[in-house]
């Protein structure tokens, strides 16, 4: 059985996308992200907790103090990216759950009460809407440069509160000259898929 997405955003989104380690310098606009979102928002998550947030490095001062908690190997890269974006889980999610899971208003409280409890929820929901946020980043035509090779402890004193969790820190602009590494090799379906 094939497919319904065609063959050309079968590659945009996955076949040929890997993570850019160059980029040009055309600036990635606010409208840009404003699509991004208002694409990957309705990927699902448990109770629609959605706990992902995004914080947009845009300032020379801020990028700097990015830099910082960057592994060596993802300074440059990260000082030159046109946009950085700090993925974090917001571990105070269900506050909003009433809101956006009106079904089940009792979930907050029976499920949520307890900060471990929202920590690992968050944690997990979180990393789904990551992996939309990157796809939507390659949906707009951009490439992403997703990394974890960063001090997340710095990064959250550094940019968030106590209520975040730091996730990952991506690159996000037009891919640059020798932006790819050779594509790297996957598993087979038999290896990874099992029938009981």
């Amino acid at each position: 059985m094939s497919l319904v997405l065609d063959a050309a955003a079968q590659d945009l989104l996955f076949r040929e996308a890997r993570t850019a380690n160059t980029f040009t310098d055309e600036p990635v606009t606010d409208e840009q992200v404003q699509a991004i979102y208002d694409l990957v928002k309705y990927g699902p998550t448990a109770f629609n907790q959605t706990p992902l947030r995004v914080t947009l490095v845009r300032s020379p001062e801020a990028r700097e103090r990015l830099v910082q908690h960057m592994a060596e190997g993802n300074q440059a890269k990260t000082a030159t990216a046109p946009l950085v974006a700090i993925l974090s889980a917001d571990n105070e999610f269900h506050e909003e759950l009433p809101t956006l899971f009106p079904a089940f208003p009792q979930a907050k409280e029976l499920f949520f009460s307890e900060r471990p409890a929202r920590e690992g929820a968050a944690a997990l929901n979180a990393a789904l809407q990551a992996a939309y946020f990157i796809i939507g980043v390659r949906a707009a035509g951009l490439a992403a440069g997703p990394m974890t090779g960063v001090d997340l402890e710095g990064v959250r004193k550094e940019f968030l509160d106590d209520d975040h969790t730091p996730l990952m820190v991506v690159n996000i602009g037009k891919p640059g000259e020798g932006a790819w590494y050779p594509r790297s090799p996957r598993l087979a379906y038999d290896e990874v898929v099992t029938t009981v």
